[in-house]
């Protein structure tokens, strides 16, 4: 079963030494660590590293791929076909994307969902960049007053801009949920 996936949309490449830095964070936070690329990680993330506790019974080791892509890094395919149908996104970030990272769980339990949100966060503590969340339409005023939301839209759906801080806020909220 697939589950969550958030994007980090990127104004520039990420630095080689940034890149070093999330490998580094990524191997201290994984039960298992895989480098398919550079860039590209295929993790069993522990969710306690990312400060979850309440796992709900479920094994806290959760499968997620973290994945870099753009310009000569990779899956560039799959950036230009993901950016695409998208509105221009300049009016809503202050940049266009050119690069991204897509955070994807594997599994769709709640603590997927959580973990998630916060390993893109700490990503973000990283190598920077605005996280884009699609939502659902009842979603919309859970998210409108919580801190570090850099926009909102409803064209062609719902979906927020936000920071590291914003992931934070929304993921602590009551019933907490991405959007697959």
């Amino acid at each position: 079963m697939s589950g969550p996936v958030l994007a980090i949309e990127l104004a520039e490449a990420v630095p080689h030494s940034a890149i070093q830095r999330l490998r580094e964070f990524l191997v201290r936070s994984s039960a298992r660590f895989e480098e398919d690329r550079v860039g590209e990680y295929d993790l069993h993330i522990r969710a306690e590293s990312l400060g979850i506790t309440d796992t709900a019974g479920v094994d806290g080791r959760r499968p997620i791929l973290v994945s870099l892509m753009g310009p000569g890094i990779g899956d560039e395919v799959i950036f230009e076909a993901e950016h695409a149908d998208e509105a221009d996104q300049e009016p809503l970030t202050r940049f266009t994307p050119t690069y991204a990272v897509d955070v994807i769980a594997f599994c769709n339990s709640p603590v997927d969902h959580a973990v998630t949100a916060l390993l893109t966060a700490a990503i973000m503590d990283v190598i920077g960049g605005v996280a884009h969340a699609e939502l659902q339409e009842d979603q919309v005023p859970i998210v409108v007053g919580l801190p570090g939301i850099v926009a909102t839209t409803t064209d062609p759906s719902p979906a927020v801009y936000g920071s590291a801080e914003f992931l934070r806020a929304w993921s602590a909220q009551p019933g907490f949920r991405l959007l697959k």
